[in-house]
């Protein structure tokens, strides 16, 4: 017995030293709506970041229509919001009522790592017609 339980304080102690010694691979990024609320946000999990990436990838279909993009880049921005803040994931109306587009454009970049502002990347602009 008396073995047994110096096993279990050696594993218990190795065990507490992976804890503390975990590293944080993401910055979490609190981002105010325009209705106050304030929400933290973190990369995506897999599981959203192919259910975003399967709309985002549709962007480039409708590159010639500023609406169109628009749509896009909100709905993969709602996509996030299921993670962030699952009531706005579904409610378009609401979601649009508080965001505005540096703000789509602030979700989509720390959802998916993908900048779409001014400073970011040209290729992407180049899809959004925004060049």
């Amino acid at each position: 017995m008396r073995g047994g339980f110096c096993h279990a304080i050696i594993l218990s102690s190795i065990v507490n030293e992976r804890t503390i010694m975990a590293t944080k691979v993401y910055e979490t990024v609190d981002l105010e709506l325009m209705d106050g609320t304030v929400i933290s946000m973190r990369p995506l999990k897999i599981s959203l970041l192919r259910d975003f990436m399967k709309k985002f990838d549709t962007i480039a279909e409708v590159a010639d229509s500023n609406e169109k993009s628009m749509d896009i880049l909100v709905e993969c921005a709602q996509v996030a919001m299921k993670q962030y803040k699952p009531e706005l994931a579904d409610d378009r109306e609401n979601f649009e009522d508080v965001v505005d587009l540096k703000m789509v454009y602030k979700i989509i970049e720390i959802a998916s790592g993908i900048k779409l502002d001014a400073e970011g990347n040209e290729a992407v602009a180049g899809i959004l017609g925004t060049n």
